[in-house]
Parts: C-alpha cells; structure tokens; sequence
C-alpha cells in the first residue's frame, strides 16, 4: 500500500528538511524536521511542540445506546463517564487477550469519539449487534495534532485569548481559534502537559498556522516520530506492534496479552461494572487465579556496567540516539525471564531506560536482571535493575 499525506501535508511536507519519512496507517509520517530529533525532543520537554497525529483511527459512536455499546466493548465502566470526560482504555476479544488500545471521549452532545491504532470498525459494529447505535469511521474526515510541552498551555491561551487552567487530565472541551472550531482534550502521548486538538480535516491547515503563529514566541516547533518515540518511553506509555502485539494479529499464544499484563491497562479492567463486556469472565478468572505469569515493568541499565562493556573493546560509551523498538532478551543469570520491548537514552534522565515484559516474580522494583548488548557483532549482558513506571512523570502534566 502507498503512502498519502495527512491533510496537514502541505505544512509539513515543507518543514521536513531531510524529506525523512515513515508509513504510519497509510499516511506519510515525519521522522523528524530538524538536523537531529533532539531539537524537536527538547521543545517538547522544555517549550511546545506540534505533532500530526492525524493518522490515528477514529471513530464516532451515536444513538440511544451509545453508552451501552462503549460499555460492552471497553474494560472500563463507561457509565461514570460525564460529558467532557476521556477514558484511556483497552478492548479484548473473547479470550480476554488485548485487539487494542486509545482514547474514548464522551462529547457534549452525548456521541462518543474512539481513537484507535488499528482499524477497528468491523469489530465495533459487530459489537453492536442487537444495539440502537451507529459506528462511524471519521478517520479522514477529522484530522488531529498533539500539541506537547511544559508551555503548551501558553500557546493554545495565546491562540485562543482564554483561560485554560481549569481542564483537567483527560477531559475535554470546545474552542475556537481565529474563528475556528476545534475540539481540546488534555491528553498526548508524550507524559508532559500537552493538549489534542481535534478540527475537520479541510480547516486542518488553518489550526496549524494558527497554533505556529500563537507559539512564536513560546518556541514552538513541529516533532516528528523521533522524538515522540523517545518521550512515550519516557513516560512508560505501550506502543502496539512493540511493547504488545494485537491478539488480532497473533500467531501463537505468547504474542497475546491480557490488559494486566501490560502496566497501566491492568488498572482499567473493572470488575464492578453492570455491563457485560467482551472478555470479561476470562479476565475475572484470570485474576482469581493470581494473575497472569508477565507483567510490563521498567528497567534501568547500569551506567557503570555500560561504560565497562564498551571500554573492553575501545570503544567510548557513546549511547544509540534513537529509540530501539526491537525485542531483546532480559536474563536472571542462565534463565532468560523476559524481554525489553522498547529501549532508549533518556536525555532528560541521563539514563539508559527500557520497557520489558517480564515473569511476574521478577516484577518487584530493584530487582537484578541482566539485559542483552550487542557489541561489535557480539552479543554481551548489561546489568540492570527494575523500576516503577513511569520513568518520567512532572507535576505539570496534571496540574
């Protein structure tokens, strides 16, 4: 399948000096704009950056049993959502195993928006069946861009000429900028202060160069994947396709995962909820049973046995600058117990930093492990340690 550019193409395609790109959902993705991503990594750690999330799935749910679909589906309790509110979320298949993850947002007028990585309307209106409601795919009717940053709040009160203090963490609401609507929740995919912004994919544009014009002065600046990549791990946030696989596409049993496995989707599975839901009963005795054998952890690699490793060959302790998505064996002496999913320098930590799956008796933060470095085609062991995600958590982002 050939790449297409977002509706915000005609922005971005001018601001991506390298022309570096991926192919994210059938839409071209930038790497990065600047020379190096760490320009693009710093704004959103230390100003504002803007980021085309446009090619995320999204879907638009209505009708008189609009809750009860949202319900049935996802593992948390739609019916305490309020209007305004957005849920992080996960939803199973019938084995309890995860098909994906996103965002559910209850919307003003009682429809529902559902972010997805994955196309996932066939399973919603199967879902459905029985159900007064509609499912509709807006995924290229509505484009979206994460703006991200400890001065990301200035920016979009600079765009907008009004007071944003008061939306919390996860919730929603409308707005307007330089005569536009737009959509605001504050929610990314970064783990700072960030907002969503969600506008009809022909005004696109205009939102872009409204919010570029109002961030000016703030230092804002476009990111590509790069650096996204480098502050989702950060904030200990999963990636379908790396940290898990999607039990649509799994080939053997080892590539599913329930929700508990895989860090903070443990913590949205709700036992207490009316609703029945896909996967529930398999989840309840999952959890009867003590819970399954992994669990999603972070880990901390020794600076020291780093240094070490390298200087054995002559070689400067000079860390990969991009994030790695690639699985590596995590070992407890001769036994490997698990795996780190995504790994990474953290500028921001001055640490190398990785999100592993490991046996559940090897959760406990500060335990030992070992993780596998390959040095001059030469596969080594760093020592490790585990650690409470997420790695990186600032005040701000909820304040």
């Amino acid at each position: 399948m050939s790449s297409v550019g977002t509706p915000l193409h005609r922005r971005t395609g001018e601001l991506n000096r390298k022309q570096q790109w991926r192919e994210w959902s059938g839409y071209f993705s930038a790497d990065k704009y600047a020379d190096h991503h760490d320009i693009e990594y710093n704004a959103i750690r230390e100003a504002a950056a803007l980021i085309d999330v446009t090619p995320l799935y999204k879907y638009v749910v209505s009708g008189p049993d609009a809750q009860r679909l949202v319900d049935r589906v996802i593992t948390r309790d739609a019916s305490k959502m309020a209007p305004g509110q957005v849920y992080y979320t996960s939803w199973c298949d019938e084995w309890g195993k995860v098909l994906d993850d996103g965002t559910v947002t209850r919307l003003p007028d009682d429809t529902y928006r559902w972010t997805a990585a994955e196309p996932n309307i066939r399973w919603l209106r199967l879902c459905s069946r029985g159900l007064d409601v509609e499912v509709e795919d807006v995924s290229e009717r509505i484009a979206a861009v994460a703006m991200q940053g400890p001065l990301s709040r200035a920016v979009l009160e600079a765009a907008t000429d009004r007071d944003w203090s008061d939306l919390g963490y996860f919730r929603e609401r409308p707005a307007a900028i330089r005569g536009l609507s737009v959509d605001v929740t504050r929610t990314g995919y970064t783990g700072d202060l960030g907002y969503e912004l969600w506008v009809e994919a022909d005004r696109a544009v205009e939102l872009w160069d409204a919010l570029m014009a109002a961030g000016r002065g703030y230092g804002i600046r476009p990111a590509g994947i790069l650096a996204l990549d480098l502050t989702r791990i950060e904030a200990g946030l999963i990636l379908i396709d790396a940290d898990y696989t999607s039990s649509r596409h799994a080939v053997i049993p080892e590539q599913t995962y329930s929700p508990v496995e895989l860090g903070v989707l443990g913590r949205f599975v709700s036992f207490k909820k009316e609703a029945e839901y896909v996967g529930r009963r398999v989840l309840e005795s999952e959890a009867a049973r003590g819970g399954p054998s992994r669990r999603l952890v972070g880990i901390e690699l020794a600076w020291e046995g780093l240094e070490s490793l390298l200087a054995s060959y002559g070689l400067f302790p000079e860390m990969p600058a991009t994030a790695s998505r690639e699985p590596v064996p995590l070992y407890d002496g001769r036994r490997q117990m698990g795996k780190a999913t995504s790994w990474t320098w953290s500028p921001t930590l001055k640490k190398q930093i990785a999100l592993a799956s490991v046996r559940a008796d090897h959760e406990a933060p500060g335990t030992a492990l070992e993780m596998e470095w390959t040095v001059e085609a030469r596969r080594r062991r760093v020592p490790g340690t585990v650690v409470e995600l997420p790695f990186f958590d600032p005040p701000r982002k909820r304040e």
